[in-house]
């Protein structure tokens, strides 16, 4: 399998190589040149697979160039750290079917994949003698679980930019009371897009990316997405066994945890994966571009569900990509001229495939903390507000009845106990794990949203 930017200005390379180039060195994303196609007799061969050998028969489709008993161990290792047995399990709750994918270390989806990625740098890194400097941005959860997946680790240091008092009380600590020697937290004078963009520009300073071998843990590192893709397979088996399609709702700001079931879709045989809800947010950049065919910059709005506040989404371009026809040059000319006016236009057609591909909800303030209210009161299942927002639209666009729903549940709602208290009256269960956060040393640096002075800041401080 090899790997093509969306902007098309590189050679195909292999996967092991995509992985460490991060963001394409033509600015764009990496994808595979052709989504492998699994057949109905290959795919029922995988149902009632454990989780850990279903991510081997998945990942290997894409990562041809790692040998199989090496990736084996890999995704052993990666899900040996989930504390549920079935790693991601499907909870059913009236007509939905709640996918959790809290149960990794730092108890949020971003763990299915930075777990997998973690050892994964750290295993090429071994074999070739190098290192690398991990430089990311998060909207809350991201950075965390990336810091999880590599504290410690030989050869690596990490770099993670949040915006400052713009993340939970808990997802703050989780970050900033990492204090290995690897570890460094950035907290910037601004919005999670403001950090974006300044990974983006750094990254695409090929000079400076190349003498500090920096390295992506964002999703604009395709195996995060790739990893992502497990999860939708692992649900639509345990669902799809009655001859219908499996539906998913995704609560998503940057694009990237529904562009990977929008993957698996692709895929598998046509009806296993139905309809792509995508949930948002009053940041509702995506919504807006799914039902008006309107994407266009608007200004961060900051909610309860921070990990959404997003206006520009990172992994947009790898759809972008798909809906042009797979051309991309004009996938670059698209990307330039957003970059130059902030928005981009679609036609009539391409607005008929767009939804096609994808159903959208936007869910505000008040409409989450309902959601979060009357599921609770219903089921006695506590949503985080994230989730909230995703069983808001699941329960909204839902098709007819006796068609499977699944919505992903991305985070613990103790990482957002005032939304939570707010919604039901009592703050959630606190996880062992939380118990003494508030208590632990931390370390952080409040740094100015400029590229040049997180780059001073990498620089005094890489490997």
């Amino acid at each position: 399998m090899r790997y093509i930017s969306t902007r098309g200005a590189i050679a195909p390379i292999p996967f092991t190589e995509a992985v460490m180039m991060g963001l394409a060195t033509d600015g764009g994303l990496l994808l595979p040149e052709t989504i492998p196609a699994i057949d109905a007799q290959t795919l029922a061969g995988w149902r009632g697979l454990p989780y850990p050998d279903l991510a081997f028969e998945v990942i290997s489709r894409f990562a041809d160039d790692i040998p199989a008993a090496d990736l084996r161990e890999l995704t052993n290792r990666s899900y040996a750290t989930f504390t549920h047995p079935e790693i991601t399990p499907l909870v059913a709750h009236g007509d939905l079917h709640i996918l959790e994918l809290f149960h990794g270390p730092t108890l949020a989806f971003k763990d299915v994949a930075l777990q997998f990625l973690g050892n994964v740098f750290e295993y090429l890194l071994k074999k070739s003698g190098g290192k690398m400097n991990i430089l990311g941005a998060t909207s809350g959860d991201t950075g965390s679980a990336a810091i999880y997946g590599v504290r410690g680790k030989e050869r690596i240091n990490i770099f993670i930019l949040h915006p400052h008092k713009r993340v939970s009380p808990i997802q703050e600590l989780q970050m900033t009371t990492v204090t290995d020697a690897n570890v460094f937290n950035l907290a910037i004078r601004g919005t999670f897009d403001d950090g974006q963009a300044i990974v983006k520009s750094i990254f695409n300073d090929i000079d400076f990316k190349n003498t500090h071998q920096l390295g992506a843990v964002n999703s604009i590192n395709w195996a995060r997405i790739l990893a992502q893709v497990v999860y939708y397979i692992y649900a639509a088996l345990k669902l799809g066994d009655k001859g219908k399609a499996v539906d998913f709702s995704v609560p998503t700001g940057n694009f990237g945890d529904i562009f990977a079931g929008y993957v698996a879709r692709r895929m598998l045989p046509q009806g296993t994966i139905g309809r792509l809800v995508l949930a948002t947010n009053e940041n509702n950049l995506l919504t807006r571009f799914v039902n008006n065919g309107d994407y266009s910059l608007g200004t961060v709005v900051q909610t309860i569900s921070p990990s959404m506040d997003i206006q520009v989404a990172s992994n947009f371009e790898r759809y972008l990509y798909y809906l042009l026809g797979e051309n991309a040059a004009d996938t670059r000319e698209a990307m330039q001229s957003f970059a130059k006016t902030g928005k981009l236009g679609f036609d009539e057609d391409q607005q008929r495939q767009i939804r096609t591909d994808f159903a959208a909800k936007t869910t505000g303030e008040e409409e989450t903390i309902a959601t979060i209210r009357d599921f609770y009161q219903r089921h006695g299942y506590v949503l985080d507000p994230h989730t909230a927002v995703g069983v808001n639209g699941a329960l909204t666009l839902a098709r007819q009845p006796g068609t499977p729903m699944v919505c992903l549940a991305t985070a613990h709602p103790a990482k957002f106990g005032a939304a939570v208290n707010r919604a039901i009256g009592r703050d959630p269960d606190m996880p062992a794990s939380f118990a003494d956060l508030e208590t632990r040393p931390a370390r952080c640096q409040v740094i100015d949203a400029e590229v040049d002075a997180v780059k001073k800041f990498v620089a005094d401080n890489a490997l």
